[in-house]
């Protein structure tokens, strides 16, 4: 799947660390750290440096992240320079992780499925730019946009689907099971919503289809497909798309960030093109012998040179400086690449990761996997940068430019993120510069360098992206703690609501929640805004406005965990002002703020949502706090359709807490 959001909202995990002496090289010894320069000779040539290099900083990032057990694999040159485990395949029985220790790989599989698309497109049976819907049997794509979806935007995540992520499922429940890609794909189709190939969205459903794709034009099963025409002219024995109770009887155990041992979990549909690979070491060199080849291996050609540099070269940017994908990889953290041409594909699943870095113009390589779903690969991946390709000039310091409240206009408003429609932003405008606000890491000054590129107070550079009008319909911010993942997009607010006033105190409430289709009126032009909701209909909405509700994987908890603490809870019953409350609280964790005392008349179990709500601001417009701190939250009322929107808009919608009034 990627940077995995699993057990955190963005990319960012919570890490713990443990004792060095859990990490073991393959023999199960304890390495040693070894002293290495600061920089070394330009490549990973000298395979005693390396492995004292890889020594040193697995026994350091290992203990960081808590991790288990861990492989490295490094390529120079067509050789493997370095292949080798540290720490334990599984820690209670002390067994060590070696070169055929298998790993899941995660969305490393998006490579994998990209090679197969390209390998068609060289025997002329794909056109990378012809409708999809001609490789699909029939089966559509539901398509709003008004531009033709292609295997191209598939395979460079620019589809423009409004859930990439609806095939996001996992499961110990289908472990064991036979789920078709053909029957899944059918109940679960997103929107093609934006014109194809405009807005980058990191996308699990694109290469699911694109695999879908491969097995209805070769008439034969993706894993078939796959196992005939990549693994087998590889040589890689021991690489899958299935589980094999061969491969599970050497697969490393899967440990959460405290060490603690996590169940194998299996994929709807089993053969899973965007992510259910499996492999050791041993056969992910072959797989980087080949890419550093151009294609061959062992004298075999498995795709042309042509479509093995359209896989290596970028094809979408954010800015002309700054890459985002090729076909298959991408390019994020560029500031990590040290002015080199660097390509990448990490992949999580619970309890698993993987790295992919392919260094083409050096001819260098590596690959690495271990046993929870930290972000350890990032900072090895940056340990073997700084080491061998150290960067020899520092970029000049922008430039920047004024920018006028006129010119700001076309940059203010709204966003929301293409993938996590739980993240938005906000731009304004302030004093010569543009101002943006999220929910995630607070307020950010944007200083511009050229009009689609800007930089902010840490240097952490955000671009503006056009639409195919030419007006700018996108951000995309390169702060290490969001957005990583997609553009943002620019949200239209209108008023269509003819029976909400313009002086309401709830006009811009509501017509967020509209533009964000999170809360749609009673007709086209109608909200009814003091209109009742039931508790079914108020649980619908809240789900949406928590933005969750495209992972499949997160929906059934979330339905779960907004009921916790009511006493009753009856879909077609009207709802009332503190059961909202607590449904509210439930899903937005807010942290009590400054303490305010509830009068009049609510129940023992609806105080402490309502005191943490009202602390951080989020009320409704005719809910006021008196000056002793005290408020009547009007508990036991039943909620309106406007007072709904005010308090979701304020705890979903809102970029920092407490809200300021």
């Amino acid at each position: 799947m990627k940077k995995t959001i699993r057990t955190t909202c963005l990319a960012v995990l919570l890490l713990s660390t443990m004792l060095v002496t859990a990490c073991t090289t393959s023999s199960g010894v304890p390495p040693v750290p070894i002293a290495t320069e600061k920089t070394s000779f330009e490549g990973p040539r000298d395979a005693k440096e390396v492995e004292a290099f890889a020594d040193s900083v697995f026994a350091d990032k290992m203990k960081k992240f808590n991790t288990v057990g861990s492989n490295f694999v490094v390529v120079t040159d067509g050789k493997v320079v370095l292949n080798k485990g540290y720490g334990y395949a599984d820690k209670d029985k002390k067994i060590p992780v070696d070169k055929d220790t298998v790993f899941q790989i995660g969305s490393v599989t998006k490579s994998f499925t990209a090679l197969a698309a390209m390998q068609l497109a060289d025997k002329g049976k794909i056109d990378l730019n012809q409708d999809i819907e001609q490789y699909l049997g029939g089966m559509k794509v539901p398509n709003t946009s008004g531009k033709k979806l292609t295997m191209f935007d598939l395979l460079t995540y620019t589809s423009g689907v409004d859930l990439p992520d609806i095939v996001t499922d996992l499961s110990t429940d289908y472990v064991g099971k036979d789920i078709p890609m053909k029957e899944y794909l059918a109940s679960h189709m997103p929107t093609v919503v934006r014109p194809p190939g405009e807005a980058y969205t990191y996308d699990n459903f694109g290469f699911l289809l694109a695999g879908y794709a491969v097995e209805n034009v070769m008439g034969v099963p993706y894993s078939q497909y796959m196992e005939n025409n990549i693994f087998k002219p590889l040589d890689m024995a021991s690489t899958s798309v299935r589980f094999t109770p061969e491969l599970l009887g050497r697969m490393a155990s899967h440990y959460g960030p405290k060490g603690e041992l996590l169940p194998l979990e299996g994929f709807a549909p089993t053969e899973w093109p965007q992510g259910s690979m499996v492999s050791t070491a041993d056969d992910m060199a072959k797989y980087l012998i080949m890419h550093l080849g151009k294609g061959k291996y062992d004298g075999k050609e498995i795709a042309s040179q042509k479509s093995i540099e359209q896989m290596q070269t970028y094809q979408v940017f954010a800015d002309p400086t700054i890459p985002i994908t090729t076909i298959g990889f991408e390019g994020y953290f560029k500031e990590k690449m040290n002015d080199q041409h660097v390509i990448l594909k990490g992949g999580n699943v619970p309890g698993h990761s993987s790295l992919v870095a392919i260094l083409p113009e050096k001819n260098t390589a590596f690959y690495m996997s271990y046993s929870n779903d930290s972000m350890m690969s990032l900072d090895v991946y940056e340990a073997f940068m700084n080491h061998y390709y150290p960067k020899k000039v520092e970029a000049p310091k922008p430039t920047y430019l004024t920018i006028t409240q006129d010119q700001a206009k076309d940059y203010v408003g709204l966003y929301q993120n293409t993938r996590l429609t739980a993240v938005k932003s906000q731009v304004s405008y302030s004093d010569g510069k543009l101002v943006l606000e999220t929910g995630t890491t607070g307020k950010h000054t944007l200083k511009m360098i050229h009009p689609l590129l800007f930089e902010d107070e840490s240097g952490n550079k955000l671009t503006f992206n056009k639409n195919k009008e030419g007006r700018i319909a996108y951000l995309y911010y390169m702060h290490p703690a969001i957005d990583l993942v997609a553009y943002a997009q620019k949200i239209n607010i209108t008023s269509p609501f003819t029976d909400v006033p313009k002086d309401s105190k709830y006009k811009s409430f509501i017509n967020n929640l509209h533009a964000l289709k999170v809360m749609s009126g009673k007709s086209a032009n109608l909200f009814d805004p003091e209109g009742t909701m039931t508790q079914g209909e108020f649980s619908d909405v809240l789900l949406r406005a928590h933005g969750w509700l495209n992972m499949p994987y997160a929906v059934e908890m979330n339905k779960k965990g907004m009921k916790v603490g009511l006493p009753a809870y009856e879909s077609d019953s009207p709802i009332t002002r503190q059961m909202a409350a607590v449904m509210i609280q439930n899903l937005k964790q807010a942290a009590p703020g400054t303490d305010v005392k509830l009068i009049g008349e609510t129940d023992v179990w609806a105080v402490e949502a309502i005191k943490a709500l009202v602390s951080q601001g989020i009320i409704d417009p005719d809910t006021k706090i008196n000056a002793d701190a005290t408020i009547d939250f009007r508990s036991k009322e039943l909620l309106k359709r406007q007072e709904a929107s005010a308090l979701l808009d304020q705890a979903f919608g809102y970029y920092s807490l407490p809200i300021s009034r």
